[in-house]
């Protein structure tokens, strides 16, 4: 960047640099000699022409060409755009803490009263001190530059005062081609002319004051800080108007040369045009001799920090790529790529987020704990967490770093998100899709104890998909998960803690494929591509590939009582001005009947206390579904409470088929077969406790009534025959099965008086209290004694 007339003649400078003279020899090329020509009569134009402009506008000038000349020159040209410069975009999570920066120049526009006064001393004293008292052309200034130029030859001394600097930076800035930012650069007379010009502009539109704050929040410091708030952070880790005396000259120092003036890099080159600084300023008067020799006998002390662009070093890289896509993809940021981009990278946005810290967290800590980065099986763990009711994605992790998938433990591709969202096509859902069959049934008014036979296999005919279509095949035989189970009758309470997979396809058929996908759909719903799911009998097993995110969002509507909300990561955007920006909404609806979804909450809670994931409680209500896909190749769990949902994924990606887990060692540890219940079930237990540590719990509705009309749905318990037993030891074996006891009134009965007499109910559900009523004494049958009456034999 020039430098102002007073440095760069060296008034001030303690040691001068002199530079010597060109003069064209017998060894001179003819190749210089041109080049020392042309250089001549651009200078030699360009200083008859500055000179010219100088005078028209003061001088009684005769003739149109001369006045129109002036008034072109004087006028505010109509493509000059002041508006402003690049600045960095930060997001940040819910509670305000950074999560990561964008930038194409890393800079932080402050005002001026937010900068040490010493700042704006130390600049106008090094760079142009006389920016109070000329206008947008400094004369003298000017004209003794190109009188040492073309003593010279060479454009040794730069003649552009602060303004004339401003806009030269603001035309670079703006350049959006490489077309545009080489005529920027280009020495030429154009662009010497057109500068001016604008300098002419700028110092009629702007203050003093106002154009020196432009000028201190565009120019670059070097180390990639642009503007002076920036660098004070780059360098010294405090604000611009916390720099003492030292350091505001060490930062006004740097403008000339950043590079070779950079502390981080040439250390002693830095202190001593820190020194020439001070130099200048004790010349001007700004500062006494005393306080600048003091000021120069200061070491440099820097305290560097380091701000990098983009997600890969954000704490919470997959959710901070995931707000970057959303951003970049959503038309409501911009019209183009281009345009969406340039908001992000040059608009300083602040975006405040939906991301819970203390629930990134806890998820982090619990997919790294059971499958680590680096592990040996190759496998990865991706979780999504959702706040019912609101849609806000809370956190999301995946078990590496963002970063090129050949380095091990790295990927670019969002496991938690859609292939909008992060590049990943999505993972077949396994049994958590049931849930959907589940719902469509209860939404149809079928009782929890609704039973049908789950045969050990299935053949799946009798389907019509959503156009009436017939679907399914008649040579195709639909079995079981590993468990083996199926044969018998199954209650819609028991087939879904137990996953019971043909006894979900009979549930299906009889509600309906169509109902069940249009469930489904109504619940966010689609394959992670974006395309429509697919509609076949296998439908409620899991076929359709999807996203851990829209999982986690469809259970979360479940424990919002069927309010669905879409998932957003964006709570508030405001530009640099502080205006607020549209963002994508939630798009909440009812989607399911309240009364539906508390039934569903009633089934499904069952599944972590009697089910497939028995064990995997979190201490409150919680509710949810193991899944685990065919031939072992993925696991899934989805799991809620009134409060927080999640889903979690642990596949291979390098294919779920080609590398199953059915005999998962992995670290040292070997599983076998994994199911939903294996891995992905402990990574939601120790999230959820995590991110819900210290919040009250809330607790489910009761379902309605009318779902009890065929009983419970659980199965009946095998109750031990106590009759004839003293009362304290039939309490004592009942208690021991597991169920509860209370004492009725004595019955007359042919058990020994004392002993147990009659105990209802006679065919109770587990954990139900038996009533024990003892023998009260012996009494004559109704027969005997209607006999004895009749004269009938005995």
């Amino acid at each position: 960047m020039p430098n102002g007339a007073e440095d760069g003649g060296g008034n001030g400078n303690r040691s001068p640099v002199r530079r010597r003279r060109r003069v064209l020899t017998a060894n001179t090329t003819p190749a210089e000699k041109l080049r020392a020509l042309r250089g001549l009569g651009v200078l030699g134009g360009l200083a008859g022409l500055i000179v010219a402009l100088m005078v028209l506008p003061a001088a009684c000038t005769a003739g149109v060409n001369a006045r129109d000349s002036a008034r072109w020159f004087d006028g505010v040209p109509a493509d000059l755009d002041t508006s402003g410069v690049p600045q960095r975009s930060r997001i940040l999570a819910a509670d305000g803490t950074p999560v990561a920066t964008f930038f194409y120049q890393n800079r932080v526009d402050v005002r001026l009263d937010a900068i040490a006064p010493m700042v704006r001393k130390a600049v106008v004293a090094i760079e142009d001190s006389r920016f109070y008292e000329h206008g947008a052309i400094d004369a003298q200034g000017t004209l003794r530059a190109l009188v040492s130029d073309l003593g010279s030859g060479a454009v040794t001394q730069g003649g552009s005062g602060i303004t004339q600097q401003y806009v030269k930076n603001l035309l670079l800035t703006q350049a959006d081609s490489v077309a545009e930012r080489r005529a920027a650069k280009e020495i030429s007379a154009a662009r010497k002319i057109r500068e001016l010009r604008y300098a002419v502009a700028v110092e009629k539109r702007y203050s003093k004051d106002e154009i020196l704050r432009r000028y201190l929040n565009i120019a670059y410091y070097g180390a990639g800080a642009y503007g002076i708030e920036a660098a004070s952070r780059r360098y010294f880790s405090k604000h611009a108007s916390q720099l003492n005396l030292a350091e505001s000259a060490l930062l006004a120092g740097i403008v000339r040369y950043p590079f070779a003036y950079d502390p981080t890099r040439h250390p002693e080159a830095a202190r001593k045009r820190r020194d020439t600084v001070l130099q200048r300023m004790a010349d001007l008067g700004y500062i006494d001799q005393t306080t600048a020799s003091a000021a120069e006998r200061q070491p440099i002390k820097l305290h560097v920090q380091d701000v990098k662009s983009g997600c890969v070093t954000s704490e919470a890289p997959f959710f901070c790529d995931y707000v970057q896509r959303d951003i970049l993809a959503n038309p409501v940021f911009g019209k183009t790529a281009g345009d969406r981009e340039k908001l992000l990278k040059r608009g300083g946005l602040t975006i405040r987020t939906t991301l819970d810290r203390k629930a990134q967290k806890a998820a982090q800590r619990a997919v790294d704990a059971h499958v680590p980065a680096k592990n040996s099986a190759h496998k990865a763990a991706a979780e999504a967490m959702v706040e019912p009711g609101t849609g806000r994605i809370k956190a999301m992790v995946v078990d590496r770093r963002l970063g090129s998938d050949k380095v091990r433990g790295k990927t670019w591709i969002n496991f938690a998100a859609d292939a909008d969202h992060g590049s990943s096509i999505g993972m077949q859902a396994g049994s958590t899709f049931k849930v959907f069959t589940l719902a469509a049934a209860l939404d149809e008014g079928l009782p929890f104890g609704t039973r049908l036979m789950a045969p050990k296999e299935f053949t799946p005919v009798g389907y019509r998909d959503c156009k009436g279509n017939r679907v399914g095949d008649p040579g195709t035989s639909l079995h079981n998960a590993g468990d083996g189970e199926g044969g018998k009758p199954f209650s819609i309470v028991t087939g879904t803690q137990h996953s019971v997979n043909t006894f979900f396809l009979a549930l299906e058929k009889k509600v309906g494929l169509c109902p069940t996908v249009r469930m489904a759909e109504k619940l966010g719903m689609k394959q992670a591509t974006g395309k429509a799911l697919q509609q076949y009998p296998s439908f409620t097993l899991g076929i359709n590939p999807v996203s851990p995110v829209r999982l986690a969002a469809a259970y979360a509507a479940f424990g919002a009582r069927g309010k669905y909300c879409s998932p957003v990561a964006i709570a508030q955007i405001t530009d640099a001005s502080g205006h607020r920006l549209k963002v994508p909404s939630a798009h909440c609806e009812q989607a399911v009947d309240k009364e539906t979804a508390d039934a569903v909450n009633y089934v499904l809670r069952g599944v972590l206390t009697k089910g497939t994931a028995a064990g995997q409680g979190i201490g409150r209500p919680a509710a949810g579904k193991t899944g685990t896909v065919d031939d072992f190749s993925a696991a899934w769990f989805a799991g809620y409470t009134p409060d927080l949902a999640s889903a979690v994924w642990v596949g291979d990606p390098r294919g779920g088929y080609k590398h199953p887990m059915s005999d998962l060692c992995m670290d040292g540890r070997c599983y076998g077969p994994v199911y939903g219940a294996t891995i992905p079930a402990p990574i939601w237990h120790q999230s959820m406790i995590g991110a819900l540590e210290g919040t009250a719990e809330s607790p489910f509705v009761q379902p309605s009534s009318h779902f009890f009309s065929k009983g419970s749905g659980e199965e009946r318990a095998k109750l031990p025959d106590v009759r004839g037993l003293k009362v304290g030891d039939a309490a004592a074996k009942l208690r021991a099965a597991g169920f509860k006891v209370r004492i009725g009134a004595p019955v007359k009965s042919d058990y020994p008086k004392g002993t147990v007499a009659d105990v209802s109910p006679s065919s109770p559900r587990p954990g139900d209290t038996i009533t024990l009523r003892p023998s009260g004494g012996k009494q004559k049958h109704r027969d005997e004694a209607g006999g004895r009456r009749r004269g009938l034999p005995g």
